[in-house]
């Protein structure tokens, strides 16, 4: 017996997200799966996909970059500090050097956070790991869709939005405990939660989104700093919002305890604050939760791909990706390789938003000013 799938997409699922969704819901254990229309297809569970269980732990309906997230902080400046291209150009050479996208050098390196550097993971490979790339990588952006931007907001104020993960670490746990997981005859590999194996993956999955939010605070701090440093312009703290996209949770819906996984997708109680991110083109949308039970109070964490990255670097060229970034501030000699990136490769966000009117309250409409990514 397959679990209900209950979805808000723009288009119709298709063929292969259809497939893939019927083998999720017909693995035993689950109760429950909601599809957010920015959902997509990926290894084993769909990006966008919540899933809920009794009493299972399926690492895959969370995916690899445990932790995963957006924050976003108001600036005390507005919109014309950045209409000079010298500034702009003087914020991304900044940025470049205080947030690197792939490490910092082994010997400039910041010491880990002692909760992060105490806390034990499940093998002595993750602590190797931990010692070594998890200190090297934390505070770093990493590549792909992960991103810091600077907005407009509709009153001309401006935030910045920073998205990323844990980094190597979170897919090194990924790889360790599904290895040591049981297969359903779906395909779909899983933990008994009330286990040794079960719950030794809850601890490192919830070290990875610790680790996480650590590191988007300390690159969230380096962007501050920068902008004091070269503008002499502060954040507005209190009007923080940070939100993850990738775990595991014990929630109650409808009277049931389960385990909801999101990956791809933010859970918001009523009225919490998300950010869901258009592309290097398109509007972003602050967002409060509406708590809809059929979508186990989760809403889409962006606009979704399109395109998968092989195929959008097929069809969209580096002149295609200038002409949609038209009037975004960000180093134009990348790209050539930041083509998959290109506001073409994703979903619309608009009809993103439409669909998911049911789960989320737009709160604050945005548009790109300057974006800082590595291809």
């Amino acid at each position: 017996m397959s679990a209900r799938i209950a979805a808000w997409l723009p288009d119709g699922a298709g063929a292969a997200l259809d497939a893939s969704l019927a083998r999720l819901a017909r693995t035993e254990d689950v109760a429950h799966v909601a599809v957010m229309p920015d959902a997509h297809v990926a290894d084993d569970v769909c990006v966008g996909t919540v899933t809920a269980t009794t009493r299972r732990l399926l690492p895959a309906a969370v995916g690899g970059d445990i932790g995963c997230g957006m924050v976003a902080l108001r600036l005390r400046a507005d919109a014309d500090l950045l209409a000079d291209r010298d500034r702009a150009a003087r914020l991304l050479s900044g940025l470049c050097r205080r947030v690197p996208h792939v490490l910092h050098p082994a010997a400039g390196a910041p010491p880990l956070p002692d909760d992060l550097a105490e806390a034990r993971l499940g093998a002595p490979r993750l602590e190797a790991m931990k010692r070594r790339e998890g200190r090297m990588e934390l505070g770093t952006l990493g590549r792909g869709n992960h991103f810091l931007e600077v907005q407009r907001d509709e009153e001309g104020a401006l935030w910045l939005l920073l998205h990323s993960g844990s980094r190597a670490m979170g897919p090194a746990i990924r790889e360790h405990h599904e290895a040591l997981a049981a297969r359903d005859p779906s395909g779909v590999r899983f933990l008994e939660a009330d286990s040794e194996a079960g719950r030794a993956y809850l601890a490192d999955a919830a070290w990875a989104a610790s680790y996480a939010r650590a590191s988007r605070a300390r690159m969230a701090a380096e962007a501050a700093g920068l902008f004091a440093e070269l503008f002499g312009v502060e954040v507005d703290a209190p009007s923080r919002i940070e939100v993850d996209h990738n775990h595991v949770r014990r929630e109650t819906h409808g009277g049931r305890a389960l385990w909801v996984h999101r990956k791809g997708a933010m859970g918001l109680r009523e009225g919490e604050l998300g950010v869901v991110p258009g592309s290097m083109g398109s509007p972003s949308f602050h967002v409060a939760g509406r708590d809809h039970p059929d979508a186990l109070g989760s809403s889409a964490h962006g606009a979704g791909r399109a395109l998968p990255r092989g195929e959008a670097r097929r069809r969209i060229g580096a002149r295609q990706l200038l002409r949609e970034a038209e009037g975004v501030w960000f180093d134009h000699r990348l790209a050539d390789r930041l083509r998959d990136e290109a506001p073409s490769a994703y979903k619309d966000i608009g009809a993103v938003m439409r669909a998911q009117r049911a789960l989320v309250r737009v709160v604050r409409r945005l548009r790109p000013v300057l974006v800082y990514k590595a291809p």
